[in-house]
């Protein structure tokens, strides 16, 4: 069997194709979230806040965690992200999906200004190549999106969908069990 061999510009086309596949998995999946389950604890955080974590970690990470000019989003207080401390700050649905929106948006409009030359390099500031960070949050997406999904699937008895890599993303919605 011969083996595949990627072009440069493959390699970036495959991770835009991937980071909106991932995407859409991620809305998906907030949108599987039944209200009654919102505020519900998981390992002593409630299950927005392993949510807004996930969100928190893609903002900052996937493009440069040293970025002088990142904005933390209006409703972020101290430690908000951090599944190891309480806080008192309820994140409304609303505020999630707003945030995810602009997140979403800004990766896009990132992933497809890549080159091959530039998944090489280090952003400014950061010791990580930014090829290294979007692996990196892909990794920490699995994660969170396994524990989001089981947690869905033992209370509902539903499975989110996901996309694989052939299954055409459905476009304009969201909420979808498989």
């Amino acid at each position: 069997m011969e083996e595949k061999r990627f072009e440069n510009e493959e390699l970036t086309a495959a991770i835009v194709d991937q980071t909106s596949r991932a995407l859409w998995e991620v809305g998906n999946v907030i949108a599987c979230v039944p209200d009654r389950l919102w505020e519900k604890e998981y390992c002593d955080q409630p299950l927005y806040k392993h949510i807004y974590h996930m969100l928190h970690s893609l903002d900052l990470w996937f493009i440069n965690p040293e970025d002088p000019a990142f904005c933390e989003p209006p409703f972020h207080i101290a430690g908000l992200n951090n599944l190891d401390l309480n806080t008192d700050r309820t994140i409304l649905r609303g505020e999630i999906d707003s945030y995810f929106s602009a997140i979403e948006e800004k990766i896009k409009a990132y992933t497809a200004s890549l080159t091959p030359e530039r998944l090489l390099e280090k952003p400014e500031g950061c010791r990580h190549s930014r090829f290294e960070l979007i692996l990196g949050q892909f990794r920490h997406l699995h994660t969170h999106l396994g524990m989001l999904m089981g947690w869905i699937i033992a209370e509902t008895g539903e499975w989110p969908l996901t996309v694989g890599l052939e299954h055409p993303v459905p476009e304009g919605q969201t909420g979808i069990f498989a």
